[in-house]
């Protein structure tokens, strides 16, 4: 495959000229075209080589593509649009879409290149890769197709969550800290008495425990599959200071559940032990009822409480506010995760969200793995 397309066709001869032309004849060939995916397309060749075609034959691909059977089109009508020997008059909206080129492998045909350029090719295939990948971090998880859910499903396994910890009451073997006289005694006697080195210790760190309260109501249906996926990796890191727990009109404990090895039978399993998926939520209700039964016995005391929500509340807002109070006094932090705070243009005017505004510690985003990804780092550092 040559490495630079001719992206100036004659303007006036061509009704549908450059990438945008592009795009109309991939509608033509039947792959289907959607504002977002288009857009998605045009940002990624704003972080790439345009004139390049190894880059943006995977930009298209990674942002076009929504099915399998979308990839034999897509080859084909790009073979068409950008092969230099028929130009881009070769394929135009409308026309039958040209037979689909014979390619031994799932990356694009190329042409014969010197052993010098090799290297440099390579380079420019791994280049793209990670770029799709950067891509699909920054997508709304609500939004997504099918194969970037897949693709998702795969860098969310991805993930080595570090558990936060806390001060333990024991002292260990440090290098700083107060004299350690036994031990210090201990050593002396080994050597026939003679006090050598002043042994010190420290207080050791423990493992801090993790609440994460998912609402599976019908507002967040778009974000369930992947926050209860994302669940299953952090329950799955520590799997004994780690609880999980569905919110809608009821409460539901999924930790046993997203302990499981295998994320698909952990998910499926948890799905038959939601009763209320993608129903109605009463948070307020909800979630005094996790303080009541779990949180003062123990499962919320100076751990770190994470809500998954979009604040929406069916019940009076007032409640909700009450109880997040009594939540935010039993734990050490409480971060509400919004898939909405990300997105251009919020401010936080739920009723629910005004309510529970004093008691957190932390707003985030979660609508895309990056903002995921910085969850995980707050949850550390706290």
């Amino acid at each position: 495959m040559p490495a630079d397309l001719d992206l100036s066709p004659n303007l006036d001869a061509d009704p549908f000229p450059g990438l945008v032309g592009f795009t109309a004849a991939l509608r033509a060939a039947g792959v289907p075209m959607t504002t977002d995916r288009v857009a998605a397309f045009t940002e990624a060749l704003d972080a790439l080589d345009v004139t390049s075609r190894m880059q943006t034959y995977w930009a298209g691909r990674l942002t076009l593509c929504s099915d399998p059977d979308d990839i034999r089109r897509y080859d084909a009508a790009f073979e068409a649009w950008f092969d230099p020997a028929q130009g881009p008059s070769a394929a135009r909206p409308g026309d039958q879409p040209p037979a689909p080129p014979k390619l031994t492998s799932l990356l694009p045909a190329r042409e014969p290149r010197e052993a010098a350029g090799d290297e440099e090719s390579d380079e420019e295939i791994v280049r793209a890769t990670a770029t799709g990948t950067e891509i699909l971090r920054h997508r709304d998880l609500g939004e997504l197709t099918p194969l970037e859910r897949e693709h998702l499903r795969r860098l969310l396994a991805l993930l080595r969550p570090e558990p936060p910890t806390r001060p333990s009451r024991r002292r260990g073997p440090s290098r700083h800290g107060a004299a350690d006289p036994g031990r210090t005694l201990r050593a002396a006697l080994r050597n026939q008495g003679e006090v050598g080195v002043l042994l010190r210790r420290a207080p050791t760190r423990r493992p801090r425990k993790v609440v994460l309260l998912l609402d599976v109501s019908g507002s967040m249906e778009p974000y369930a599959d992947a926050l209860l996926r994302f669940a299953h990796v952090v329950v799955r890191r520590s799997p004994r200071t780690t609880e999980a727990f569905t919110l809608g009109t009821r409460l539901t404990r999924v930790t046993r559940e997203l302990r499981q090895r295998d994320p698909e039978r952990a998910l499926k399993d948890a799905g038959r032990a939601i009763p209320d998926w993608s129903g109605g939520t009463r948070l307020g209700e909800v979630i005094g009822a996790f303080v009541d039964r779990w949180g003062r016995r123990g499962a919320a005391r100076r751990a770190i409480v994470v809500v998954f929500s979009d604040g929406w509340e069916r019940g009076e807002t007032d409640v909700l506010g009450t109880q997040v109070g009594r939540l935010a006094r039993l734990a050490h932090r409480v971060v509400w995760v919004n898939p909405h705070a990300g997105k251009d243009g919020y401010a936080p005017v739920q009723g629910g969200i005004v309510a529970v505004l004093p008691y957190l510690d932390h707003l985030l985003a979660g609508h895309s793995l990056e903002t995921l990804e910085r969850l995980l780092d707050v949850v550390r550092a706290a």
